[in-house]
């Protein structure tokens, strides 16, 4: 399994400089989206629904205070297995072309990071977790055609 820096390091390799806000959306649909074709998760790291949509705390804590980020030395992408690299890439063609700002807005609309929020105002601050069986749920939902 790939860790959450060694799946920063591939996108950031494959797309180049992002927003750190669009990082971390990239790598959370790469990990809901892994969970739903691989039936496993793609790194082993938390993800907390934050007011502006999911946070990887350890990408957070890898990138604080900067807005741009263009490398992820804590991570090598070359220890993706084939599986991670094709969920990735997926992931990277279907959403890579949106904002930071509408990949947020998009999260606020899904079920897992809503809620995992709960009751909590819109704007409040919360550390609430993102559960792996909420993401595999909700995403594989998504590929279910309606009768």
């Amino acid at each position: 399994m790939a860790s959450v820096h060694d799946v920063a390091a591939y996108i950031l390799r494959r797309v180049g400089a992002l927003t750190a806000m669009k990082l971390h959306k990239l790598a959370y649909y790469s990990h809901a989206w892994h969970l739903v074709w691989e039936e496993r998760p793609l790194f082993d790291a938390r993800i907390e629904a934050w007011s502006n949509g999911p946070v990887i705390r350890e990408l957070y804590d890898g990138h604080r205070g900067t807005f741009a980020v263009e490398e992820w030395p804590l991570g090598d992408p070359d220890r993706l297995d084939g599986d991670e690299r094709s969920t990735v890439d997926a992931v990277l063609e279907f959403y890579g072309d949106k904002s930071a700002h509408e990949l947020s807005q998009l999260t606020h609309h899904e079920e897992p990071w809503r809620r995992a929020r709960g009751d909590l105002p819109e704007g409040a601050r919360s550390t609430s977790v993102i559960s792996d069986a909420d993401l595999h749920e909700y995403y594989d939902g998504l590929t279910r055609t309606q009768p």
